[in-house]
């Protein structure tokens, strides 16, 4: 069970993260509404990865090296047993290279490499617009906060009190800074999801050609007099 000192600061932290959302007025809410969703996708795009196996990669290895020595039944039974994204290429470009023509081959695995591709880039464009978005937000936040305090200004004349006029510019201020806070590290995740896949795209590329080269090598001499 959670004791109550825990509960207090948890309802202390939420109601300040409220205050905080109500000085923003819509946007600041808008702004802690895209701050959830991109840590949502965020986690999201991590688990899918690692459900993927876009790091797993060593049975794709084996079978490579397999397929090079000359064993490709065994090297195509082993890209099989792989779960990972560079293990589906593989096994595609093996299997497909020992049934048939080799331009038949090359398209399956193109047609394979883009699918899988595809899968892990999904997602991405939703941290991408929440990246551009939210600073825009925070610039709208904080020029409708302006207009407010020099209406307020205006209405109040000779009377204004300065004090009052520069709370009135900070807190129209917040909604900038909530918007670079969740733009920058909505970035930088981004930037580190399409490093992963593009990773996994050179890796892919790479596994296809070693198959296909090692197909079209011609026969040693030391196979031709064994066979």
């Amino acid at each position: 069970m959670i004791d109550v000192p825990t509960v207090s600061v948890i309802e202390a932290a939420f109601t300040e993260v409220a205050g905080f959302l109500n000085k923003g007025g819509p946007v600041g809410w808008a702004l802690g509404a895209l701050s959830v969703a991109a840590l949502a996708i965020i986690l999201w795009k991590t688990w899918r990865f690692l459900m993927l196996g876009v790091w797993r990669s060593r049975r794709a290895r084996r079978a490579l090296a397999l397929w090079r020595s000359g064993g490709r039944q065994e090297a195509a039974l082993a890209a099989a047993q792989g779960d990972g994204v560079i293990d589906r290429v593989v096994a595609t470009a093996m299997r497909e290279s020992l049934r048939g023509p080799m331009a038949t081959a090359r398209e399956e695995v193109e047609r394979v490499g883009r699918a899988s591709l595809a899968e892990l880039r999904v997602g991405l464009r939703g941290l991408e617009t929440i990246a551009t978005i939210a600073p825009l937000l925070g610039l709208l936040g904080t020029v409708l906060g302006m207009i407010a305090a020099f209406q307020a200004l205006q209405a109040a004349g000779g009377r204004a009190d300065p004090s009052t006029l520069a709370g009135g510019i900070w807190e129209a201020m917040l909604t900038t800074a909530a918007g670079m806070a969740v733009a920058i590290p909505t970035g930088l995740a981004l930037n580190w999801c399409e490093s992963v896949v593009e990773r996994a795209r050179l890796r892919i590329e790479d596994a296809a050609t070693q198959v296909f080269t090692a197909t079209e090598q011609p026969e040693q001499p030391e196979q031709r007099r064994a066979a």
